[in-house]
């Protein structure tokens, strides 16, 4: 049985902690321990971050911390991990500094001598490549593609020359699109898997044919009658 210990001291710099990608129990003992000893927590967005605390009891202060407030909230926050405060960083869901805010507050720590710690947690790139069971050597994560057409089409071909699985975000509204851009690339044979809502009740993973061809088919469809797979 864990039992949780009184608050301790942590030392000074920045935490990265990850955070679940759906499901509150995919949590570590470790990530929350840190939350709850930190002196302040940088969120990208208070309020989905207080209901991961409430749920485990962490009364740790909060400040929001994005790409719109950065800038002016940097320096001050350097200067209190320089001053002997621990900080942690947590994005909506996952890794902060991947496809997340947080890599300027880690660059700035490292230019300011403030040491930095990770703190691990689940990722929707490796639980999508274990849920794919496509045998392969490794993966080249791709994050969100570019919002240019051009840049994003080129940005596929360059990943189309690879031999490992492509591992790329999506925002839902630009699925079909990206779809498209993908069998461009990478032709429709090519085997594939969409997954969406992973960790939580209405987690979805479709292979449908294990090809870009089928899966682009089975999501047109789908948007012609306004529903999704599983829905």
């Amino acid at each position: 049985m864990c039992k949780w210990p009184d608050k301790l001291r942590l030392s000074p710099g920045l935490y990265l902690v990850g955070t679940p990608i759906g499901n509150l129990e995919d949590v570590t003992i470790r990530s929350l321990r840190v939350l709850r000893c930190v002196d302040l927590i940088l969120a990208e967005d208070t309020r989905r971050s207080v209901k991961l605390l409430r749920y485990y009891g962490i009364t740790t202060p909060m400040m929001s911390y994005h790409a719109f407030n950065a800038t002016a909230r940097r320096d001050a926050l350097i200067g209190r991990m320089r001053a002997g405060q621990s900080l942690a960083l947590v994005s909506d869901a996952g890794m902060p500094g991947v496809s997340d805010p947080g890599a300027d507050l880690v660059a700035a720590c490292a230019e300011s001598a403030v040491h930095v710690s990770v703190i691990p947690g689940p990722s929707a790139a490796t639980t999508a490549v274990a849920a794919a069971g496509f045998l392969t050597n490794g993966f080249t994560f791709l994050g969100f593609l570019p919002e240019r057409s051009a840049v994003r089409q080129r940005r596929l071909q360059e990943a189309a020359e690879g031999e490992t699985m492509q591992v790329l975000f999506v925002a839902p509204h630009k699925l079909l699109s990206s779809l498209s851009h993908c069998i461009h690339a990478f032709g429709p044979d090519r085997p594939c898997l969409v997954a969406r809502e992973l960790t939580k009740l209405h987690e979805e993973v479709v292979v449908a044919g294990n090809a870009l061809g089928s899966i682009i088919r089975v999501h047109s469809s789908c948007a012609e009658r306004g529903v999704y797979p599983g829905n």
